[in-house]
């Protein structure tokens, strides 16, 4: 019987987490971010972590929590500087962590290309700018693109708001943001949720993510429901 349930955050990362693995952290904000499941990557100590997101954290939780703890050697993310967010710009001030920047429609095509087992591909944005140097141009049709490669995580971290025990997950309006393309690009996704329901009781034509890309859910009551 398929059952991707675990009945604890601890459960749902053992044996999966190790040193210089990438992480792919789904949240748009704080809309949606996998708190609890950070609060367990930052427990259980691993180093030299890559996190890829929107956001490079806010406060003293979740990624930033992590960033302060010296788990993180690189962030690749498209808006660093959110209200809040002063241990990033700490830390990349003091050289203490690697930083990419990269448009948002560019990274979440990136992870997108890396779920459908594409290489890369090319796009306008950026051309002209610092975000071109080192990166293939090519003229399409008389204007100049530049090459973004895929992005692909170890293991991919969402919040959503209902799943079933296969892994079909609902998500609840904006906090569905970036889940649904990393779920696809990692080797493995770990997904908390704030409802778990029998089998059956979600309408396929309604599931979002479908439970082929989830590989552990785990229910928890998490501070932010969206």
């Amino acid at each position: 019987m398929i059952d991707k349930r675990k009945k604890s955050i601890e459960e749902s990362l053992d044996g999966l987490l190790k040193d210089g693995v990438t992480l792919l952290i789904g949240g748009f904000g704080d809309s949606g971010a996998p708190f609890e499941l950070m609060q367990g990557v930052l427990t259980a100590g691993f180093r030299d972590l890559t996190i890829v997101s929107n956001n490079a954290g806010t406060g003293d939780r979740g990624i930033a929590a992590l960033l302060e703890a010296g788990l993180v050697k690189k962030v690749i993310c498209s808006y660093p500087r959110s209200s809040g967010a002063y241990v990033i710009e700490r830390m990349y001030k003091e050289g203490a962590v690697e930083l990419e920047v990269v448009p948002q429609g560019t990274l979440v095509e990136r992870i997108r290309c890396g779920g459908a087992g594409l290489g890369g591909f090319y796009t306008p944005t950026g051309i002209g700018t610092p975000m071109a140097e080192g990166k293939e141009v090519k003229i399409i049709k008389g204007r100049e693109y530049i090459l973004e490669e895929a992005l692909f995580g170890d293991i991919a971290l969402i919040k959503a708001a209902v799943a079933d025990r296969w892994g079909n997950l609902l998500y609840t309006k904006a906090s569905r943001n970036f889940g649904p393309v990393m779920a696809t690009s990692a080797s493995r996704t770990i997904v908390q949720v704030c409802k778990t329901v029998e089998l059956g009781c979600l309408n396929p034509e309604a599931i979002v993510t479908p439970g082929i890309f989830v590989d552990q859910i785990v229910e928890v009551r998490a501070d932010n429901e969206f």
